[in-house]
């Protein structure tokens, strides 16, 4: 699986490595992305989803099924 947020579809950054002499070699920002499971009151389940800090941050503001419901409607996560 790629490394991309299921909840907010973030996903892996390209920029450069900047020297003291101005000299350019390319990078990777990476997510800092988790697998974790959470409890759906609305389905009497676990689901689990590989989602970055900020997406956890949303889903506790929010609600899970709120910003799962969000998050199929732009269709980043598709759950069985």
């Amino acid at each position: 699986m790629s490394k991309v947020c299921q909840v907010t579809g973030r996903k892996r950054m390209k920029g450069n490595n900047v020297a003291h002499s101005k000299l350019r070699t390319k990078r990777d920002f990476s997510l800092n992305l988790k697998n974790k499971k959470f409890w759906s009151e609305e389905e009497q389940r676990f689901v689990t989803l590989k989602v970055s800090c900020k997406g956890i941050r949303e889903i506790e503001k929010n609600g899970l099924d709120a910003t799962l419901a969000k998050a199929k409607k732009a269709g980043l996560v598709n759950l069985v």
